[in-house]
């Protein structure tokens, strides 16, 4: 989702992130990842303008951070 939100490919939040595309595509399909790996996605996420949002109520989300 967070993804989608930033109009971005898989390949380009890939190169991001410094994972392959594979990697991202298994996150995607809810496989298990190194936490280091997930950690390096969320970052990169981050950095784009992404903001995740803890469990409230309605589950965790995310959305773009206000310019």
């Amino acid at each position: 989702m967070a993804r989608a939100a930033l109009g971005i490919g898989v390949r380009e939040l890939a190169e991001q992130a410094k994972v392959s595309p594979d990697t991202i595509a298994r996150l995607e399909r809810g496989e298990e990842l190194r936490e280091r790996t997930v950690d390096a996605i969320r970052v990169a996420l981050e950095a784009a303008g992404v903001e995740f949002i803890p469990q409230n109520g309605g589950g965790p989300g995310v959305r773009l951070r206000a310019i």
